[in-house]
């Protein structure tokens, strides 16, 4: 049988069984993601794992395992054609395997397949939900609660024991531990929905477990923990106390302009979702543009002033079409109104020379722009290259301070179409935790295609002219950035929800999120 690592890669018909672990997409393995890359077929529970379809061409097949039947059929005759097959499967394939047919039926068919392990949830779902898996005790048992009719075997041990599939009968199995020898005191902890942002762990003993569990909602897949590691959790949980951990964030932004603010909301635990209020479109009349991209090149300004990464956009677009590059910025001076912009310049090979230090709007650069010297300065004139709907203070600021300015559309923002009708109602019924306003304009188009937020929503604004607009559309402003950066906006929601968990936890409440506490919300109990 050829090894995995060359039958994949070459032209014969393969299937790799690929681990895709326990739910966390980033814990899908290197050889896992690299397979995923060359396959031409993909069979998986698209439910559970269709995040992971990112790594696959645009070209790749896919086929949901589970609406289709005969899948080893399937993937057999796809391989036998010579296509490459990859199997996704629940956590780790080898562990309490349930592909076993599978396999089977590619060694019948003398078909070469790969198996690549996975993050098991027995060691990923225990580290997420801060509890060590061997600690005092060197000993880790795990058992599937579907094949053990006797627990006193499971009893004995001191070390830490992990239970697959046990929720639905978790007290009697708690009573037949107790039963078999094991303290009622011990214990235990119950996490479903592991390694996601859905991850919700229970924590109780043998005895009280019963009670804890009655209203708490926790579902397959879950784990049980038992044994003295779980008391840990308390010291070592991480994951479940992130900031905004399991918030649901609307950012109503392009997606070209969200990225980076979409990063750092996950990494506070945060599940961003992107509703596009703005469409950005070239200006009716292309000849302004044109004659500006002319002056710049043939010298006629001292500086090019942007007010936005959607501005480098537009005339990057611009110099791409008449074959131009980043060098004809040569002997000119360059402004960026912030952080964002400065980056969309540096990724076009343009150092800016000027971004404020302090306020990051017109406002701020205004306060750092240098007067006109005409013994400094040969020439006079500022090219600003903008929305069609910028305002007129910063062309009004450089004009006091001696400069002439080419006030030039650059680009048009139109409001986007409505997002779906599912995102409209989490909008107005309070399905969302928190939306952020990264300008005027994304308030009143929110509001526009979309509605008004609910009232439990948390409205964060980048600055003070966003928050007057929200409240000017009847919005109770919760949270406002210290300076007007999306990077600074996402770190003070980050913050205020840091505060609201820690006052839940210091009153002996459970941490809920805003969209907990509108009527008719679940709750979980403690």
């Amino acid at each position: 049988m050829s090894s995995g690592s060359t039958a994949f890669e070459s032209s014969a018909g393969f299937v790799a069984f690929v681990g895709a672990g326990p739910g966390d997409e980033g814990l899908l393995t290197l050889r896992g993601a690299d397979l995923l890359s060359k396959a031409d077929l993909v069979v998986l529970d698209r439910e559970a794992y269709g995040a992971l379809l990112r790594h696959c061409r645009p070209e790749t097949e896919v086929v949901d395992a589970a609406e289709e039947g005969a899948v080893p059929l399937r993937a057999v005759t796809a391989a036998k054609d010579g296509r490459r097959v990859v199997r996704l499967c629940a956590g780790d394939p080898m562990f309490f395997s349930s592909i076993t047919e599978e396999v089977t039926a590619c060694a019948k068919a003398e078909v070469d397949f790969e198996i690549v392990p996975g993050v098991p949830p027995a060691t990923a779902v225990l580290t997420y939900a801060g509890i060590p898996a061997a600690v005092s005790v060197p000993e880790f048992r795990v058992v599937d609660a579907t094949q053990v009719e006797d627990w006193s075997a499971h009893a004995a041990g001191a070390g830490t024991l992990v239970i697959y599939n046990g929720v639905a009968e978790a007290v009697p199995i708690a009573k037949a531990l107790i039963a078999a020898g094991r303290p009622d005191s011990t214990p235990v902890a119950v996490s479903g929905a592991g390694t996601t942002t859905e991850q919700y762990t229970v924590v109780s003993t043998l005895g009280r477990i019963g009670p804890d569990l009655k209203h708490a909602g926790v579902t397959e897949p879950a784990l049980i923990v038992v044994g003295e590691a779980v008391g840990m959790r308390d010291r070592l949980s991480w994951f479940e106390t992130k900031p905004l951990f399991g918030w649901r964030v609307l950012v109503p932004r392009t997606k070209e302009q969200s990225a980076a603010l979409v990063e750092q909301l996950h990494s506070y635990g945060a599940v961003p979702e992107e509703v596009p209020t703005i469409s950005v479109e070239p200006p009716r009349t292309p000849q302004q543009m044109d004659r500006a991209i002319k002056g710049l090149v043939t010298g006629r300004y001292e500086w090019v002033a942007f007010t936005s990464s959607n501005a480098v956009k537009a005339v990057r677009e611009k110099f791409e079409e008449y074959g131009l590059d980043a060098r004809a910025f040569a002997g000119l001076k360059v402004a960026a109104v912030g952080e964002a912009t400065a980056r969309a310049l540096v990724a076009f090979g343009v150092k800016p020379d000027l971004v404020p230090s302090g306020e990051q709007s017109s406002e701020g650069l205004l306060a750092e722009w240098p007067p006109y010297d005409s013994m400094l300065d040969p020439i006079n004139r500022v090219l600003l290259p903008r929305a069609d709907i910028a305002t007129e203070s910063l062309v009004a600021g450089l004009t006091e301070l001696g400069w002439e300015c080419d006030d030039v559309t650059a680009y048009r923002t139109v409001r986007a179409a409505p997002p779906p009708a599912p995102i409209r109602e989490a909008i107005k019924g309070g399905g969302f935790d928190a939306v952020l306003f990264t300008s005027s304009s994304t308030v009143r188009n929110l509001v526009g295609i979309a509605g008004k937020p609910h009232n439990v929503t948390v409205i964060a604004v980048i600055g003070p002219q966003t928050a007057k607009t929200a409240e000017e559309f009847g919005l109770r402003v919760d949270v406002m950035a210290d300076r007007p950066s999306t990077s600074a906006l996402a770190a003070a929601l980050a913050e205020y929800g840091a505060k609201q968990r820690q006052a839940a936890v210091g009153a002996g409440d459970v941490p809920r999120r805003p969209s907990q506490t509108r009527r008719g919300a679940r709750r979980r109990a403690k």
